[in-house]
């Protein structure tokens, strides 16, 4: 996401939502407001909006997310509506009965905002494959129900809860324990889990913190619903990786409900991401790691660096060239990191998120184009990448020690009016010399 977001709040009044906005100011949003719907399509229509809040009060009748999508089209605008009932809600994204933590808020406006770029970003893959002659096939969210675990001791409200989700017409799979919890996550798959928080939050926070370690159970969204208001600082939940959580006072169904919206949005971006995969065994795909050829990868990065331009958002290119060391030195000698290379590639693919394109430029030189990300967080995202693959041990052969790949990094974020090609100049000039 642009590292200044900025968010328009539609409300005819600051009565129920201007402490939401004055903690999503101190956040580091900016938020613009329009007290009609009028004023607000003129908003969009005048600048550069990633999200919206509305308040539904005072604006009943009126076809709200209709016109406030098509004023800021071609960007999608993911919309969180407070105070509203389902019927009134129509195709909003994000339906809660009270005003959000800030921190939740902020949290959840930021999946939504990323949703759609990978829906964006999907579309334009699409038709970069299509410009090659490969069909990149839609993505299969499968025929079954959304799969939920419920996890915590029995309780009336909890219980509620789930019957909610089952009524939905999801599968719901219930766990006492932290340990049954695990046996189920390791047996199948999950689009959202719900974790009870008693009297002791102790049993979901262990939960939180094993799936978050786990890089398979790592992208499951996680939801905390409390049993009573108590002392919960709301901040540190959301910094252990809780994706939403649902107070005391919030009814059952709008809490069931908030847990499908998680669940059909992480459904939605594992289709992309395996529809994205589905071509890695392609001839225009690198034989060796399955990423994009450096041809491929050009004729992608233009289709994108257009796309930003036109819904003016940001857009940074990394590359990443294996750093020479002297047991790489040796590896490269023997063949070994040439062997290695179809898991490190793998290994990029996996770390990138969905609306990332990784592409292996040459024989130890790869690169990435993010979406909508500035320079800074470009540079974070490469270096994590390269920090994970360093931790791993390649085989050198018998009688000889393993070596690890380090990465040199480099990041250009694009100029206006620069070309895609000269981005990706500024990114390889940015690698250390030498």
């Amino acid at each position: 996401m642009d590292s200044d977001p900025r968010l328009l709040v539609v409300a005819v009044d600051d009565v129920l939502i201007g402490p939401l906005c004055e903690g999503l100011d101190h956040l580091g949003w900016t938020t613009l407001t329009g007290r009609s719907l009028n004023a607000a399509e003129q908003v969009l229509k005048d600048m550069t909006v990633d999200a919206a809040v509305v308040d539904a009060r005072g604006l009943e009748g009126q076809d709200i997310v209709a016109r406030l999508r098509e004023a800021a089209a071609p960007r999608y605008l993911p919309i969180l509506m407070i105070g509203s009932s389902a019927a009134e809600g129509g195709d909003v994204d994000l339906m809660m009965s009270s005003p959000p933590h800030p921190s939740q808020a902020a949290l959840r406006l930021e999946q939504l905002i990323r949703a759609g770029i990978a829906e964006e970003e999907f579309r334009l893959r699409q038709a970069t494959f299509a410009a090659h002659g490969v069909t990149l096939t839609a993505p299969d969210l499968g025929e079954t129900p959304l799969q939920i675990l419920t996890a915590g001791a029995a309780d009336r409200r909890f219980l509620a809860m789930s019957n909610a989700l089952s009524a939905s017409g999801a599968e719901v799979v219930a766990a006492p324990t932290p340990y049954t919890a695990f046996d189920y996550l390791h047996e199948r798959a999950f689009d959202a889990a719900v974790l009870w928080g008693g009297q002791d939050h102790a049993p979901a926070l262990s939960i939180a913190s094993g799936m978050k370690r786990n890089t398979r159970l790592y992208h499951i969204p996680l939801i905390l619903y409390l049993r009573g208001a108590g002392e919960v600082e709301l901040a540190d939940l959301f910094r252990r990786g809780f994706a939403d959580v649902a107070a005391a006072e919030t009814p059952e169904d709008e809490t069931a409900e908030r847990v499908l919206a998680l669940a059909r949005n992480h459904r939605r971006r594992q289709a992309i991401r395996r529809a994205l995969d589905s071509v890695r065994g392609s001839d225009l795909m690198d034989a060796a790691t399955g990423l994009f050829t450096r041809d491929l990868f050009a004729s992608h990065l233009a289709r994108v660096a257009e796309g930003a331009r036109l819904r003016n958002r940001a857009l940074s290119v990394c590359v990443l060239r294996v750093a020479e060391r002297d047991p790489v030195a040796q590896a490269r000698g023997g063949g070994w990191l040439d062997r290695a290379m179809p898991q490190i590639g793998a290994m990029v693919s996996r770390l990138v998120r969905v609306e990332d394109t990784a592409a292996r430029l040459g024989p130890e030189l790869f690169a990435l184009v993010l979406p909508a990300t500035g320079v800074a967080a470009a540079r974070l995202a490469a270096e994590r990448i390269s920090a994970v693959i360093a931790c791993t041990a390649f085989d050198a052969g018998k009688d000889r020690s393993p070596f690890v790949v380090e990465f040199d990094v480099g990041v250009a974020e694009m100029q206006p009016g620069e070309t895609p090609a000269a981005v990706l100049e500024r990114a390889s000039a940015d690698l250390p010399k030498g």
